[in-house]
């Protein structure tokens, strides 16, 4: 297929596009970094240089487009204005799915977020109703951020409405890789009262890129939404006594598909998507969360 991945110079992007060509795709990846013109510099796929918040320009990347990878997006709230994570991330999303529709793309993966439900970056105090969590949960978002998630999946919705689209949102817990797994996990690993918003969820990122990968060559109709998190938690601690332990009856506990279970359930991605994740937190840190040497 001729796939276009957004964000491809970022960390979920580069894995992504990565994949999709050992696959066999022709991928254009799409990111606000200018091109690389020195011979000798070796960037898998093709690449154009473009803001997606313009229309024209995201039409012109669509255009004879199989599929849309759509990993672009400012990644939380907290180091732009509001207004501008809201309208960058709702209208570059926007942008993409009118061209796609036109141009009639069969399908669409957006990147949503784990953060969709409400748990992180809430001003007022939030937990989720229960755990594991999974895409029956209700979404309460408070911040742009989430709130731009969840427009995004809204207009999904729409899309397939009125056309022969294909959408499958996911919504990956926090991803790591090489580079920050110590710094990122570490704590946890180590001791789990250093608490999460997902409850010591994680994803590898070249787990991620194979799970975005199936979504783009899916056939599934209409749009569904899966969550993307490893099957463990990070420090493989004892998920429920951990959960009672510092969140007491606070958080309703639901049946688990092992006792180091993740605070996200993944088995609606595995049932429908095929999605099997290969990698852990154990590929890179120790029991006390330091780096393993390579």
């Amino acid at each position: 297929m001729q796939v276009v991945v957004t964000g491809s110079r970022g960390k979920v992007g580069r894995a992504t596009v990565q994949a999709l060509v050992d696959r066999g795709h022709d991928v254009l990846g799409v990111d606000l970094v200018r091109p690389v013109f020195d011979a000798g510099v070796v960037v898998p796929g093709r690449y154009v240089m473009a803001d997606l918040t313009d229309a024209g320009s995201a039409y012109a990347v669509v255009a004879g487009a199989d599929a849309v990878v759509h990993t672009a997006a400012i990644p939380q709230p907290t180091g732009n204005p509001p207004h501008v994570v809201l309208q960058t991330n709702t209208m570059s999303t926007f942008n993409l799915i009118e061209a796609a529709v036109r141009f009639g793309v069969k399908r669409f993966v957006n990147v949503s977020s784990e953060s969709i439900v409400g748990n992180f970056f809430p001003e007022r105090p939030f937990l989720p109703q229960y755990a594991p969590v999974d895409e029956d949960h209700p979404l309460l978002p408070q911040d742009p951020y989430a709130l731009s998630k969840l427009f995004g999946e809204q207009m999904m919705d729409a899309a397939v409405r009125r056309s022969d689209l294909r959408a499958i949102s996911i919504r990956p817990s926090t991803v790591h890789n090489e580079d920050n797994y110590e710094s990122n996990l570490g704590k946890q690993v180590r001791d789990p009262s250093n608490l999460s918003a997902n409850l010591w969820s994680y994803i590898d990122v070249y787990d991620l890129a194979d799970a975005l990968v199936l979504a783009a060559e899916s056939e599934l109709p209409g749009h569904e939404v899966f969550y993307i998190a490893s099957p463990d938690n990070a420090g493989g601690h004892d998920f429920a006594e951990i959960l009672r332990r510092y969140y007491g009856d606070a958080i309703e506990l639901r049946p688990l598909d092992r006792p180091d279970a993740s605070g996200i359930s993944t088995a609606k991605a595995r049932r429908m998507l095929g999605w099997t994740p290969t990698r852990s937190w154990r590929d890179y840190l120790d029991a006390d969360g330091r780096a393993l040497q390579r």
